[in-house]
């Protein structure tokens, strides 16, 4: 859990360029909502660490799809309901989900707010065994 804490503090206040160097990049500005489909932006792309920041509208989701790595879900903006292997849990601002490795599931804004969250994936799919 130590880990994780430093992982989602060093998410949420330093983002990594493509040169390895440090800058600041703050996960409140610029939240990627898009019109008619979900908007999502990569902030962190390291061997053992991907992030990725999901902007959901009312009515928008993520489709269902397996976890291709352990996963955790820190709504950062409204709520979402994410439907594990066929169960639906409420997930608010603030609120830190686990998704375990190969769990189906979908994440979908049933909500009128926007809702916006990041998806902690360790360590990055690409060195996952398939």
């Amino acid at each position: 859990m130590k880990v994780l804490f430093m992982v989602i503090c060093a998410v949420l206040m330093i983002g990594l360029n493509a040169t390895g160097g440090e800058q600041t990049e703050n996960i409140f500005e610029g939240i990627p909502y898009a019109d008619g489909h979900m908007g999502k932006r990569q902030l962190v792309d390291e061997k053992h660490l991907l992030v990725v920041q999901v902007a959901l509208k009312p009515g928008q989701q993520v489709p269902q799809h397996n976890a291709n790595s352990n996963v955790h879900l820190l709504i950062i903006e409204g709520q979402i309901i994410v439907t594990l292997s066929g169960k639906d849990t409420v997930a608010n601002k603030g609120d830190l989900l686990p998704v375990t490795f190969k769990t189906l599931m979908s994440i979908r804004n049933a909500s009128k707010a926007n809702a916006s969250f990041l998806i902690i994936k360790s360590p990055n799919p690409s060195e996952m065994e398939p």
